[in-house]
């Protein structure tokens, strides 16, 4: 079944709460969380300081899934963190494995 890399680019004060849906939702899907900066945020999330240096505080997540699990995500994460601007984005893997 082919996969995906799912991209979430979050504020770092919902980090904890997205990382627990991941664990719940992900199963044994593999996913890695960053620290981050963001370019292009909207202008009345930026903090003083972030505005001064033109980029934002962020956290970036990556999941690989399936179609099915990318939906059921995408799903929840829309359920429970409407509002506070969480980016998102997906793109096929061409291969995934690991080495041993």
């Amino acid at each position: 079944m082919p996969k995906s890399c799912l991209t979430l680019v979050l504020d770092p004060q919902i980090e904890e709460k997205l990382l627990d849906l991941l664990l719940e939702v992900a199963g044994d899907d593999l996913f890695v969380s960053t620290p981050t900066f963001s370019h292009g945020t909207a202008y009345g999330r930026l903090s003083n300081e972030e505005k001064v240096m033109g980029r934002s505080h962020a956290v970036q997540v990556q999941i690989l899934v399936t179609e099915q699990k990318q939906e059921q995500i995408l799903q929840r994460v829309r359920e429970r963190f409407s509002g506070t601007g969480l980016r998102y984005w997906a793109v096929p893997l061409s291969t995934d494995g690991e080495i041993e």
